[in-house]
């Protein structure tokens, strides 16, 4: 029988007993340790919080260990777990994820079924979205994990293959495209990927109205991805293109008009506002006309399709500058 452990990068949110208490409840072989990675950037507010989340874990605490990174982001995080484990399987969680009643036995089948070539084992994803209305941005935004290749929201990895690249490249300090990264990795060094059958549940967590501001910051990583993989990593990875040319557009029709205005010349600053002004009206009606369209969802969306073409240029850009010198990962190898 294929041994495993299990690692989930936590800050300790509300999600994470939830998540333990699932792992301890799947019917299945156990796994043989557990490791929860504490990556809060300070610790000290709730010293005790980690403690009373292990309680959770009944039989399994005996087999858990934890580890500390002090904030370092979780490609970071996951690599001090994996430093930490010996199975030859590593099964990745995120601490706002439930596993499904059978996953331990569904996991262990998906890995025993693993060809020696296949280096990871995805899970699937379900996301649960209301019934009675239309999903709001955010909770459609959730719902797109369940598209998605490669997500470490459940991942299971030979620990054998993650040593051979080197783990996760810990100059992802978000939770995004460290996955996409270290698939597109796994792949050029001749390994496989494949989807299993083990099914976990990923509940829309609530967030702040900027919420999807703060997400711009990934497209700063996707700069980095441009620089390791090229510019094709978009149709390697499956990936959606997003609208960063469009919000590109957008901000420098605004920048345009303000420079023009300031300058005196008023018809090419009007002419550039409206098309500032037609380019956001039409961000904001893309995301609206899907919504539930309440007061509060409109308001939202209206306010950050403002905020978000400027945030997404800035972060590209500040991404590109910061790793213009990094080098294509096939050149790191060699």
């Amino acid at each position: 029988m294929t041994s495993y452990a299990v690692v989930v990068p936590t800050l300790l949110r509300d999600t994470l007993a939830d998540c333990l208490a699932a792992l301890a409840a799947a019917r299945g072989p156990r796994p043989g340790e557990i490791v929860l990675v504490d990556d809060r950037p300070d610790p000290d507010p709730a010293p005790d919080a980690l403690a009373h989340a292990l309680t959770v874990l009944g039989d399994l605490r005996e087999r858990t260990t934890t580890v500390a990174t002090g904030g370092r982001g979780p490609a970071a995080a996951r690599n001090a777990g994996l430093r930490a484990v010996s199975a030859p399987w590593v099964a990745f969680l995120d601490d706002d994820v439930q596993v499904g009643p059978h996953w331990c036995a569904q996991l262990v089948q998906d890995l025993e079924e693993a060809t020696p070539d296949t280096a990871g084992v995805q899970g699937v994803i379900t996301v649960p979205l209301p019934g009675e209305r239309r999903p709001t941005d955010w909770e459609r935004g959730t719902a797109g994990l369940t598209r998605a290749r490669w997500i470490t929201a459940d991942m299971a990895y030979r620990t054998e293959a993650l040593m051979e690249v080197g783990g996760f490249d810990e100059r992802f300090p978000r939770a995004f495209r460290e996955d996409a990264d270290l698939a597109l990795r796994l792949l050029d060094a001749g390994w496989r990927i494949r989807k299993g059958r083990r099914t976990t549940l990923h509940p829309v967590r609530s967030a702040s109205r900027w919420a999807s501001v703060g997400q711009q910051r990934g497209n700063a990583d996707d700069a980095l991805m441009r620089r390791l993989h090229g510019p094709g990593w978009w149709d390697k990875a499956v990936a959606p293109r997003g609208r960063i040319r469009r919000h590109a557009a957008i901000t420098a029709a605004g920048a345009a008009a303000c420079a023009l205005a300031a300058a005196g010349h008023r018809r090419a600053a009007t002419a550039c506002a409206l098309g500032w002004a037609a380019g956001t009206a039409e961000f904001a009606r893309a995301r609206i006309v899907p919504g539930p369209r309440t007061r509060d969802e409109v308001t939202t969306m209206l306010a950050t399709s403002v905020v978000i073409p400027p945030a997404a240029t800035w972060h590209r850009l500040a991404g590109a500058w910061r790793h213009r010198n990094a080098p294509a990962w096939q050149e790191v190898a060699r």
